[in-house]
């Protein structure tokens, strides 16, 4: 594990700055030296400079290149060197320590003392995790590692720098980092930083002056990221570490909320929901939809889609009814998910936020096929909640696809009947109309069309000669734009 570290004259500023500025040097520190350590690829480069004042050095970046953002209360800067592209921006840091105000781990109140006369493994004392608290000191191309970071990342374990009751004190986010962490990278928490984050977890919800220590676009953002990385070991290792139950406890009453044998042998509604989330990286999905990630939006409405089940079940012991059932448990759900999005503000984090509504339009439509007749279903109705053109309704399908999966029956198979009947029923459509790809082919007239030659002015009645062609079209009953002009000509001869 000796790793392909860049030289310092990848970096032209840097070099520039340490032939300016003799006594300075420059460190690649954090996250890019673990990537590379571990082969992967490095898209943040996080440098931290000694040797040079503050304001030195942020005259010498405003000459070499661009500030993007100057954190110079935290020590840090954004930087772009001339002539590079807006996307190739890196941090450049000066050594520094974090003391929290009221010293009970927030989040964005501490102050900063940055010292450019400080050693770098003084810097690396105060980082979170063993594997992020290595610096390569790019002019003499060596690994500084006092934390032996090099060795936990071959034993692939997640460790605290130094006691785990004082890393997570500084900040209690950091208990959230370990377990995305570890999802990422597919690494256990070390036994000791465990048993510390299982007993410090309740601390994610403290408050301070009436305000959280830890604000929930943060915990958002760290959910958001663990799902991303592994959805159902995600779940397990939130719940099996106390952060579920104080983040999102919601999600813990689908826990033996029984459901009929007759269509769910796998168990309760929480066994269900982490059987679709194992679905969505399963060789069927793969093969059904490509090999695309799936998005965040569908990985979450996954996790939510049935969690208005606890909330509705109705049983023949306790309600006499004629057997198990949810009524109504998507419209229900579907409202609990929006409560608990916005409360956490889902939508909130750079880069992986998701939209909520969209989200929660995915929940409430998913029993759309168990509810109606595909039969009946009218082919606009389809076209609305599969070819969307309001959300990337491909997702509502992948959804149905991966909660009929995870329905097993007595004979051990999903039950995925109304998916293949919609798709082919999809496929109809699309034949019929010419269409391809995930949308269908454009309406053949326009509301100006039907103005123009009835003589109508706009309204309603507008409208429903639209969907009527519509309809016609998708049936296909009408092949074209004459075809639908003809039908309108015979609707004004026979007014």
């Amino acid at each position: 594990m000796n790793g392909n570290f860049p030289a310092i004259t990848a970096f032209p500023v840097l070099t520039k700055l340490t032939q300016e500025f003799p006594q300075s040097k420059a460190y690649l520190v954090g996250g890019a030296v673990r990537d590379i350590l571990l082969d992967k690829e490095v898209t943040d480069f996080d440098m931290l400079v000694t040797g040079i004042p503050s304001h030195e050095l942020e005259a010498f970046l405003a000459k070499n290149g661009r500030v993007v953002f100057a954190g110079r209360n935290f020590g840090i800067w954004k930087f772009r060197e001339i002539g590079k592209p807006p996307a190739e921006v890196y941090d450049i840091a000066l050594p520094r320590t974090e003391f929290s105000m009221h010293k009970q781990g927030l989040y964005r109140d501490f102050t900063v003392k940055t010292d450019h006369r400080l050693p770098v493994v003084e810097d690396l004392k105060r980082r979170d995790f063993t594997v992020n608290a290595m610096a390569y000191d790019l002019a003499a191309q060596k690994l500084i590692d006092p934390h032996n970071g090099q060795r936990d990342l071959a034993q692939k374990i997640i460790k605290t720098v130094g006691s785990a009751a004082e890393r997570f004190s500084e900040d209690y986010s950091r208990m959230l980092r370990a377990i995305r962490f570890s999802l990422q990278l597919g690494f256990e928490i070390e036994p000791e930083t465990e048993k510390t984050l299982r007993e410090m977890i309740p601390n994610i919800n403290a408050f301070s002056e009436n305000r959280r220590v830890v604000p929930y676009e943060i915990i958002a953002e760290e959910l958001l990221k663990s799902l991303k990385a592994n959805p159902p070991e995600a779940i397990r290792q939130w719940d099996r570490l106390g952060a579920l139950t104080e983040i999102v406890p919601e999600l813990l009453q689908m826990k033996g909320c029984v459901q009929p044998e007759n269509w769910h042998t796998e168990g309760d509604v929480w066994p269900h929901v982490i059987l679709a989330l194992e679905t969505l990286s399963s060789e069927a999905f793969r093969k059904e939809f490509g090999e695309h990630q799936p998005g965040m939006e569908l990985i979450v409405a996954v996790l939510f889609h049935d969690i208005g089940k606890p909330y509705t079940i109705t049983t023949p012991e306790r309600d006499n009814s004629d057997r198990i059932r949810f009524n109504d448990h998507d419209v229900v759900g579907a409202k609990i998910a929006k409560r608990v999005l916005n409360r956490i503000r889902a939508s909130a984090p750079p880069n992986v936020g998701i939209n909520i509504d969209y989200v929660c339009w995915l929940v409430r439509y998913h029993m759309l096929l168990v509810h109606g007749d595909l039969e009946k279903m009218r082919p606009t109705t389809i076209e609305k909640y599969f070819f969307s053109t309001i959300y990337p309704s491909q997702d509502l399908i992948k959804l149905m696809f991966v909660d009929g999966l995870a329905t097993v029956g007595p004979e051990g198979e999903g039950f995925t009947n109304n998916y293949e009947r919609l798709k082919a029923k999809m496929g109809h459509i699309k034949q019929q109309t010419g269409s391809h790809g995930i949308k269908l082919a454009k309406p053949l007239i326009s509301g100006n069309d039907v103005m123009n030659l009835l003589l109508i002015p706009a309204g309603r009645r507008v409208g429903t000669i639209l969907e009527e062609i519509r309809l016609k079209q998708l049936s296909g009953e009408l092949g074209s734009r004459a075809d639908a002009l003809e039908f309108l000509n015979q609707k004004k001869t026979s007014a």
